[in-house]
């Protein structure tokens, strides 16, 4: 099996790096907010931290 030049192995990573970065790009971007993540957030209670060391 012939050995592949080193500008065949850069076309190849920049190639899967692309493929990687717009996959990556339409996964975040695909995440649509709701209204109700606001109001939730504001709900939360922490507990009570009450350490007895």
């Amino acid at each position: 099996m012939p050995q592949m030049s080193p500008l065949k192995w850069l076309i190849l990573f920049i190639f899967f790096s692309l493929s990687y970065l717009l996959f990556s790009s339409i996964m975040y971007f695909n995440i649509i907010p709701t209204q109700s993540t606001s109001s939730s957030i504001i709900n939360i209670k922490t507990p009570n931290l009450n350490w007895k060391w």
